[in-house]
């Protein structure tokens, strides 16, 4: 059995891997029941669920009378959805800064987002976490602690938006060529650009899909984050 911060890891990396969940509140028009909802998400620096919802949404309205909630992310793509990963993330949404850097990190990953910023009166939210419940798969359920899944950036916004957008303006062919090495599919009329990057791995958005490939180690800084790029740029894709 995995230790504890093995289990986190693996947690973290599940929802790191998607970029949507379902997320759960307390129904104020039907009370004592759920209300389920598909929301989009991103990590903050500290490690953290932003989300992005309107004052008009009926989850919103949850939330202000209980903000205690919890969002489910779970492994996609497969036939048989128990037989892979989820993760429960259980925490208290709490109204976000709308000036912080995490908001921008929310628009470099889902940019359609920005249009409607002055409309329907849309706000930030930060979930803080309380526990997580992790399905590794068949008979691999654990709970995993708050402060063994949140793990802190090791770049600030304006370090991670260098890297970001250096990628981007200058290195087009090498984002394509991580495509390929990872079979993200992806046509050549196709907007591809790398839109995050955090110790563990860095996320690529094709259109609106946002897709996740995850360093082999650990990186602290840029100059690590570059060697592991070049690397990647510079491995052949097999036959």
């Amino acid at each position: 059995m995995p230790g504890k911060t093995e289990r986190a890891r693996l947690a973290r990396q599940l929802v790191l891997n998607e970029y949507q969940g379902v997320l759960s509140t307390h129904s104020e028009d039907v009370p004592g029941f759920p209300f389920g909802s598909v929301v989009p998400y991103c990590f903050d620096k500290k490690g953290r669920i932003i989300i992005r919802i309107s004052d008009l949404a009926q989850h919103t309205k949850n939330i202000k009378a209980n903000p205690r909630v919890s969002l489910i992310a779970s492994e996609g793509g497969l036939e048989d959805a128990q037989a892979g990963g989820r993760a429960t993330l259980i925490g208290v949404a709490k109204l976000h800064d709308e000036t912080g850097d995490s908001v921008e990190r929310y628009y470099n990953f889902f940019p359609q987002a920005r249009s409607s910023n002055n409309t329907h009166d849309f706000n930030f939210y930060a979930v803080e976490l309380h526990r997580v419940r992790f399905i590794g798969g068949f008979g691999k359920i654990h709970w995993v602690e708050a402060e063994d899944f949140l793990k802190n950036s090791p770049f600030d916004f304006a370090n991670e938006a260098r890297i970001v957008s250096h990628m981007n303006e200058d290195h087009q062919n090498a984002i394509r060529h991580f495509c390929d090495l990872y079979d993200i599919r992806h046509a050549s009329t196709d907007e591809v650009m790398m839109v995050g990057v955090d110790a563990e791995g860095f996320n690529l958005r094709v259109n609106k899909g946002i897709h996740r490939i995850s360093f082999e180690n650990l990186v602290n800084n840029g100059n690590e984050v570059r060697e592991v790029l070049v690397q990647l740029a510079r491995t052949e894709i097999a036959a």
